[in-house]
């Protein structure tokens, strides 16, 4: 048990934000996927009329089915990432995890957005700064 300051040294806090922010993320992602699964049909009928006057209007269930996979996938390395790094130090995994993080808020962003939801796209804004921020703390 760690009863000293050194357990509370810069080098731990930034481990220790690294560790809950992946968390973070792991519980986003595999939430928003999950449920992407889960309620297949409810999630493509708000999303084709969601993208109805917009030009990704034909193409919703395969945008659904990509986003859904980079989801899953992003909470599963952000997970694991986590996880290996508990074990023994590395830190691949995590920084994978959190570049396909950046791609998945970036792909929601551009759907917000081609959709006209601007507040929509506004709400994503803070999500990706929190994980362009642990990415920074990979560095």
């Amino acid at each position: 048990m760690c009863c000293t300051s050194s357990c509370f040294g810069p080098q731990n806090l930034v481990l220790y934000l690294q560790l809950f922010g992946l968390a973070v993320m792991a519980i986003l992602f595999l939430q928003s996927g999950l449920d992407k699964i889960t309620d297949w049909k409810g999630n493509l009928g708000w999303l084709k009329g969601h993208f109805a006057n917009s030009p990704f209007k034909n193409i919703v269930p395969l945008i659904l089915g990509i986003l859904t996979v980079q989801e899953v996938l992003t909470g599963v390395l952000c997970l694991a990432g986590g996880i290996i790094m508990l074990v023994n130090g590395q830190k691949d995994i995590a920084v994978i995890g959190l570049l396909f993080g950046l791609s998945s808020f970036l792909a929601l962003f551009l759907g917000q957005r081609m959709a006209k939801d601007y507040p929509g796209a506004a709400s994503l804004v803070p999500y990706m700064l929190l994980n362009a921020f642990l990415l920074y703390l990979f560095v």
